[in-house]
């Protein structure tokens, strides 16, 4: 079963950033079919939307399992097969998104019929968002309507590839792209141009300043690197030698430990690009993603529940983000907890395994015998 219905959500190439309205439906669907109550909530986009679905008493507080629909883009080489039909080769199971993260979202899918018969004391929610991959986007918005959509709930498991192990902490990011507008003209009169690259060059050494300065503190030792980190990731600008070059563009991004404010680390970058305004530049600075870093208490009810569900010892800490920091920033607590390993995504030839996938349908379906006493 929860084979057939991970096929069915790799069939959808849910890419990242495009509309996602065929998976939603489907999922939609087979939740109502199952007894689940149904909630389709439409982004701002307009033409994506997050899904929110309930099993069990509506009245009581229970548990959210929180995943995103969206996968990053199959275009890079190395692919044996077709990325969006999932392959069988042994006990791997070849397709993209199968470990980040519609391995875990089958598992929980694939549960519906068995929770749908149980005598449950506390109901089991599934929260599935869009645009994970572009930085947490549709999930706020999810957030923001959990108020309206049941009671507090008493904790939320992410499903991101954990190798089923609860993970405790995050760190947290936020990323911007920056753009210099000077003066085109002949390269032989600069004096009649503004040059944008050359500008840029000023903000890209502010840049480079934070970054050394972050390596200082405040440190983390559950990381790695146990410190925030700063880089620049894309860099462009001029369109031939001779010329001017009046637009230059750049991507940097920040990678905060807990306690850290992702946005605030860049806020001396930021400073110092409008700085140039003043030296007749035009500048733009837009946010492309931001979340915050995720710390859950190693004592906390719901380590305590995960660890007794998979009975793994928790890993402290990582440095990949997930949504599980906005949850927490909301006021739930949140843990990190599903089949696979984070090493084998965004990969070509992404695999899950069958042995994965029967863990944590086995944990899920232990969550919802657990909630009828």
């Amino acid at each position: 079963m929860v084979e057939d219905v991970l096929a069915r959500l790799v069939a959808f190439p849910s890419v990242v950033g495009t509309p996602n309205d065929p998976i939603v439906g489907w999922i939609a669907d087979h939740c109502r079919s199952n007894g689940a109550r149904v909630h389709v909530l439409p982004g701002p986009e307009g033409d994506r939307a997050n899904l929110f679905a309930t099993i069990g008493p509506s009245g009581a507080s229970g548990y959210v399992l929180s995943g995103h629909t969206d996968v990053v883009p199959a275009d890079e080489d190395g692919w044996s097969s077709d990325p969006f039909v999932l392959r069988p080769q042994g006990e791997r199971l070849f397709g993209r998104g199968t470990t980040d993260m519609k391995g875990f979202l089958a598992c929980a899918l694939a549960a519906l019929p068995a929770l749908a018969v149980l005598p449950l004391r506390r109901p089991i929610h599934f929260a599935f968002s869009y645009d994970e991959e572009a930085g947490c986007r549709g999930v706020p918005h999810m957030i923001a309507a959990l108020p309206s959509l049941c009671p507090a709930p008493l904790g939320v498991i992410v499903g991101e590839p954990s190798g089923l192990r609860a993970v405790l902490a995050h760190k947290g990011k936020a990323a911007a792209r920056l753009a210099v507008t000077g003066r085109s003209g002949h390269s032989s009169r600069p004096d009649l141009g503004l040059n944008s690259i050359h500008a840029m060059t000023v903000v890209l050494a502010e840049a480079v300043a934070q970054a050394r300065a972050l390596e200082g503190g405040p440190f983390d030792t559950r990381f790695e690197p146990p410190y925030s980190s700063l880089q620049i990731g894309i860099v462009a600008g001029g369109r031939a030698l001779n010329v001017i070059p009046d637009r230059c563009t750049a991507e940097i991004e920040v990678r905060a430990v807990s306690g850290a404010v992702p946005r605030a680390l860049l806020e001396p970058v930021r400073a110092r690009l409008e700085a140039l305004e003043t030296e007749g530049f035009a500048v733009g600075w837009q946010e492309l993603s931001a979340y915050p870093a995720l710390a859950l208490a190693p004592d906390s009810a719901l380590a305590a529940l995960v660890v007794e569900l998979t009975a793994r010892t928790p890993q402290p800490a990582v440095s990949y983000g997930t949504e599980a920091g906005l949850f927490q920033e909301a006021g739930f607590d949140a843990i990190i907890c599903g089949p696979g390993d984070i090493a084998r995504a965004h990969r070509p030839d992404e695999y899950i395994t069958r042995g994965e996938l029967d863990e944590c349908l086995a944990m899920i379906l232990t969550l919802g015998e657990r909630l009828c006493a």
